[in-house]
């Protein structure tokens, strides 16, 4: 499999029996049908997402970008819980890649997101 960004290979890596894909040159991830949901309430899973930030910020801009698993138009997506984090989604496979840094990100519980949260149960 081909990264979607940078086109490098990507190398297929486990944590905790659930396999994914790792861009060996950008690091970004690739995720199918929501792996990436079971493997952020893994502990530890974020050392999947070892690559920079930074790397990871530049490859976020890139518009068309083509699912590496089916070839359609992946669409942007957003977490609603922390909309600073922006991934592709394929709408054909339900496959979804997260640039370097992002899973670590996606994973992380800040304060922020510790009070939204309580606000919002308090208004139910």
């Amino acid at each position: 499999m081909k990264c979607p960004k940078c086109s490098s290979e990507m190398q297929e890596v486990m944590h905790d029996g659930v396999y994914i894909d790792r861009c060996i040159g950008c690091k970004g991830l690739w995720f199918n049908m929501l792996e990436h949901e079971h493997l952020a309430a893994i502990e530890g899973s974020e050392s999947l997402d070892f690559g920079s930030a930074e790397v990871g910020k530049r490859f976020d801009a890139m518009e068309d970008v083509k699912c590496p698993n089916c070839s359609c138009e992946m669409l942007k997506m957003v977490d609603a819980r922390q909309p600073h984090i922006w991934y592709e989604g394929c709408p054909s496979c339900y496959g979804v890649y997260f640039d370097a840094g992002e899973f670590r990100d996606y994973k992380e519980k800040t304060v922020m997101d510790f009070f939204r949260d309580l606000f919002a149960k308090e208004r139910l």
